[in-house]
């Protein structure tokens, strides 16, 4: 593929990226907000049963208690994080997605099968929210802010990086495991082989990573915890959904116009006069 085309895709991946993120700022707050919201009372809830039953400290002489030091004040007001700050972490996080699905689809197109190029970026649209969320959030589902222990909270960071690399390296064997066992088996049996080969080998990731027994913390609501956690699998859902749709419409359009200009015969000049 020319480079000037790989640059027009990159362009329109990155356009598609931040439609597809707007749709899913939309969707995380109005079905992911609410939740956080439930998170954070449950969560400010406990704090003060915790200091009410906690017996009077360092009480002066006479009897008198010691004040109280002052409550330190949100760098970020709660109203901000859920509007403005929530808006940018998803549209940059769509923008930069959405660029490097452009270049895996660039990549992938012709070379995992004779797919028009709708079809290759809501495949590869499919490939990138099963290995770069998808898996990783079935061995390490979603949790509200403030609920997990925050002493393993870069232990729990760490495994989950993890587990979307190699959710992502073995999603990449997977495809040239099925292109190699193609010509032998036929499109159809060398897809489910590869797929099957993921599969097993994603369950023995699973069960040799450790789990995170100390996410969330004993007594948290089970039903909220829940709801949570489907409202970020929609966020996700959303976002790869719209970016496999808007950027199918606009790579075709690109490479269906590249392929006209080149097809396009000359335009015959006059004849020179002899």
């Amino acid at each position: 593929m020319h480079a000037s085309t790989v640059r027009s895709l990159l362009v329109r991946g990155m356009l598609a990226g931040l439609i597809a993120g707007l749709l899913a700022f939309a969707v995380a707050y109005a079905v992911g907000e609410p939740p956080v919201n439930g998170a954070i009372a449950v969560e400010e809830a406990q704090a003060a049963q915790e200091a009410h039953a906690a017996p009077e400290a360092h009480a002066g002489h006479g009897g008198t208690a010691a004040a109280e030091a002052p409550e330190e004040e949100e760098a970020v007001s709660r109203p901000v994080q859920s509007t403005f700050g929530l808006a940018t972490g998803v549209l940059v996080y769509g923008v930069a997605l959405g660029g490097i699905a452009a270049l895996a689809f660039s990549f992938a197109l012709g070379r995992i099968g004779r797919f028009s190029p709708r079809a290759t970026a809501a495949l590869t649209a499919a490939a990138a929210f099963t290995t770069v969320y998808l898996v990783p959030f079935l061995k390490y589902p979603a949790t509200p802010p403030a609920v997990g222990n925050p002493d393993t909270i870069g232990k729990r960071t760490t495994l989950f990086f993890l587990m979307i690399l190699l959710s992502v390296l073995l999603g990449l064997a997977a495809v040239i495991a099925g292109r190699r066992l193609a010509p032998r088996l036929g499109n159809w049996n060398a897809t489910l082989a590869a797929a099957a080969g993921f599969i097993v080998v994603t369950g023995v990731a699973f069960a040799l990573l450790p789990a995170n027994d100390d996410a969330v913390k004993a007594g948290f609501p089970a039903a909220l915890l829940w709801e949570f956690r489907v409202a970020s699998l929609a966020v996700q859902a959303v976002l790869w959904a719209a970016f496999g749709v808007v950027f199918g419409f606009l790579a075709q359009k690109v490479l269906a116009d590249r392929t006209s200009a080149v097809d396009a015969p000359a335009t015959v000049g006059a004849p020179i006069p002899g």
